[in-house]
C-alpha cells in the first residue's frame, strides 16, 4: 500500500513544484501596464492610469461574459483584443494607401499592397517600451487609431448592437469609455508587439492577423507535435501496466444477495441534506432556463421572441448567472455528498452536526442570491466604484461573483470542511489497516476542494491579466480537473465498499492509483488554459504535454 501513496505524492510535489515555478515565469515575465502611451512628439495618446481603470470597467460590465480578450469569454460578441487590432491595421494601411496612391488599401496592386504591409508589420511589432519611463512611444498614427476605434466602441455600447447582443445604453460615461478603449488598446499591443529579444508577441502571436503576420509561432507547432507524441507514450505505458497486471488474483469477495445498507437509519444530519438535493434540482433547473435565454440571444441578438428581455436581463447577465449556477450545483452536490457520507462512515452523529448543516445551508442559500443579485446590479450600472468588484461582477468566468460573496463562499467551505472532518477523523482513528487508507485518502480529497478555492483571492480588482489568469485557473482547472475527481472517485469506492461489492484494500489503491494517473496530467495541465494569455513559451510547453496526458485515464477508464 505505501508505494501506491509513495507515487501519489511525488506526482502532486513535483506537479506543484513546476506549476509554482512556471507561475513565478508569468509574474517576471507578464507584459507591462505603462503608466502612459505617447507619440514621439509627446501628444498622450493614453493617459496615466486609463489602463487598469479601463479593465476595471471592462470587469464591472460583465468581462468575459460580454466578448472576449485573448480568447477567453463569450464568442457573441467580438474578441476585443482581435478587434481593435485588425481595425487598427485597416485604419493605418488606407490611411497610408490614400497619402501614397489616394486609393484605399485593398483596390491597391499586389506589389503596392507589400509594402505597405511589411511596413505595418515592422511599426507594430516593434517593441518601444521604454522600462525606465514605463512609457510606450508610438507613431502619431496610433492617436487617430485610438480616436477612431473609440468612436467605433462607443457607438456600440451606447447605441446597443444587436449582432453583438449589446443592449443600448450597456456604457454611457465618456470617461469610462475612454478608459474601456484604453484597455482594449492594451490587449492588442500586447498580442502584436514583440517580447523583448523574441520574434513573437506577449501571447505568442494570438489573436493571429496575417496583415502583420501575427501567424502560429514555430514553438506553438513542435509542442503541438510533442504533445501528440506524449499521448501515445502514456497510452503505452498503461497499457504495459495493464497487461503485466491484469493477471494478479484478488482475494474473493463472498457479495450478499441482500442491500447491506437497506436496513441502515438516517441520522439527524443525514436526513437535514435532503433539501441540499431539492436546492440542486432547482439550481440545475434555473440554469436550463438561463442557458435557453443565453443561447437565443446568439440568434436574437437583445429580443425573446420579440420581446425585449435584454432590457432587464441582459446577455451578460443571463450567461453569467448560467454559468454561476452550474458551479454551485455542482458544488452543492459535493457539499451534501460529503456530509452525508461521514455520519455513514464513521456510524456514528457528532453532537450539533445538524445544526452546522443547516446553517451551512442558510450560507450557501445568501451567497447564491447574493451574488447574484450583485451582479445583475453592476451590470445595470447600479453600483459604483469598488461596490461593483467588491458585491458586483468580478468579470471572469467561473469566478464572476463579487470578492465579498467569494470570502463568505469560502468560509462556508471551511465550515463543510469542519463538519465533515468531526465525523471522518474518529473514524480514521477507529478504522483497520484495509479500510484507513480510503478514508485518508477522502480526508485529503476533502481538504483540497476547500484549499483550491483560496488562490481566486490571490489577485484583486487592479492585477494585471495574465497573473489574474494563472491565479483564476488554479481554482477552476485544479477543481474540475483535479481535486473533484479525486473526491468523486473516492466517495465512489467508499459506497461499494459500504455495499461490499468490493475489499477496501482494493478500493483504496484503485482510488489512489486513479488520482495519480490523472493528476499526473491534470495538474500541471493547468496550463493548457494559459497558451495566449500573457505567459512564456514554457507555459505553452508544459501545458500542452501535460493536458495531452490528462486524456490517458480516460482511455482506460472501462478497465
Amino acid at each position: 500500500m505505501n508505494r501506491y501513496w509513495y507515487s501519489f505524492l511525488i506526482v502532486v510535489l513535483f506537479s506543484f513544484a513546476v506549476l509554482i515555478w512556471v507561475g513565478t515565469r508569468i509574474y517576471q515575465d507578464k507584459p507591462p501596464i505603462p503608466s502612459s502611451v505617447v507619440t514621439g512628439n509627446g501628444v498622450i495618446i493614453v493617459p496615466a492610469e486609463d489602463i487598469e481603470a479601463g479593465q476595471n470597467v471592462w470587469q464591472a460590465m460583465g468581462g468575459m461574459e460580454l466578448g472576449s480578450v485573448w480568447g477567453h469569454g463569450s464568442y457573441v460578441a467580438p474578441d476585443w483584443s482581435a478587434d481593435w487590432l485588425h481595425r487598427q491595421c485597416v485604419f493605418i494601411l488606407d490611411k497610408w494607401a490614400a497619402n501614397e496612391y489616394s486609393a484605399n488599401y485593398d483596390s491597391l496592386k499586389g506589389e503596392d499592397k507589400g509594402k505597405l504591409q511589411k511596413r505595418l508589420e515592422l511599426l507594430t511589432r516593434t517593441n518601444t517600451y521604454d522600462p525606465n519611463t514605463n512609457t510606450i512611444t508610438l507613431d502619431p498614427v496610433f492617436k487617430e487609431v485610438f480616436e477612431s476605434n473609440l468612436n467605433h466602441y462607443s457607438s456600440i455600447f451606447i447605441k446597443g448592437s444587436d449582432d453583438y447582443a449589446i443592449p443600448k445604453n450597456t456604457l454611457t460615461d465618456t470617461l469610462q469609455l475612454r478608459q474601456l478603449a484604453a484597455f482594449y488598446f492594451w490587449s492588442s499591443w500586447a498580442a502584436s508587439t514583440n517580447r523583448p529579444g523574441k520574434d513573437y508577441s506577449y501571447t505568442s502571436n494570438w489573436p493571429h492577423e496575417k496583415l502583420i503576420n501575427n501567424v502560429p509561432t514555430g514553438d506553438t507547432v513542435v509542442w503541438t507535435g510533442v504533445s501528440i507524441l506524449m499521448l501515445l507514450t502514456g497510452i503505452g505505458v498503461m497499457s504495459l501496466y495493464y497487461i503485466i497486471g491484469k493477471d494478479k488474483k484478488e482475494e474473493t469477495l463472498k457479495v450478499s444477495l441482500i442491500d447491506p445498507m437497506l436496513n441502515g437509519v438516517s441520522t439527524p444530519s443525514q436526513k437535514a441534506t435532503i433539501k441540499y438535493f431539492f436546492l440542486v434540482t432547482g439550481l440545475f433547473l434555473v440554469q436550463i432556463i438561463m442557458g435557453v435565454i443565453t443561447g437565443h440571444y446568439g440568434v436574437e441578438g437583445n429580443g425573446f421572441y420579440g420581446i425585449n428581455l435584454s432590457a432587464i436581463l441582459p446577455y451578460s447577465v443571463s450567461r453569467t448567472w448560467h454559468l454561476q449556477l452550474a458551479i454551485f450545483w455542482i458544488a452543492t452536490s459535493w457539499l451534501a455528498a460529503g456530509l452525508y457520507i461521514g455520519p455513514s462512515v464513521s456510524g456514528e452523529e457528532p453532537k450539533g452536526q445538524r445544526f452546522g448543516v443547516n446553517v451551512l445551508f442558510g450560507a450557501l442559500i445568501v451567497v447564491v442570491l447574493g451574488s447574484m443579485a450583485g451582479q445583475w446590479l453592476s451590470v445595470m450600472n447600479k453600483l459604483t466604484g469598488d461596490n461593483r468588484f467588491l458585491f458586483g461582477h468580478q468579470g471572469y468566468e467561473y469566478l464572476d461573483l463579487g470578492r465579498i460573496w467569494q470570502i463568505a463562499l469560502l468560509i462556508g467551505l471551511f465550515l463543510w470542511l469542519f463538519l465533515v472532518a468531526r465525523s471522518i477523523v474518529p473514524a480514521i482513528k477507529k478504522a483497520d489497516k484495509n479500510s484507513k487508507p480510503l478514508l485518508l485518502l477522502f480526508m485529503v480529497a476533502t481538504l483540497a476542494i476547500v484549499i483550491f478555492y483560496i488562490p481566486g483571492l490571490f489577485y484583486g480588482q487592479h492585477t494585471s491579466l495574465p497573473v489574474v489568469e494563472y491565479w483564476r485557473w488554479w481554482v477552476v482547472h485544479l477543481w474540475v480537473e483535479g481535486f473533484f475527481e479525486v473526491f468523486a472517485t473516492v466517495v465512489i469506492a467508499l459506497i461499494f465498499t459500504n455495499l461490499r461489492l468490493i475489499k477496501p484494500s482494493t478500493a483504496a489503491k484503485a482510488a489512489l492509483l486513479s488520482s495519480t494517473v490523472f493528476l499526473s496530467g491534470g495538474i500541471i495541465g493547468t496550463m493548457h488554459h494559459l497558451y495566449f494569455s500573457g505567459t512564456p513559451t514554457v507555459a505553452l510547453a508544459f501545458g500542452s504535454v501535460f493536458s495531452a496526458l490528462e486524456v490517458v485515464p480516460l482511455v482506460f477508464v472501462g478497465y
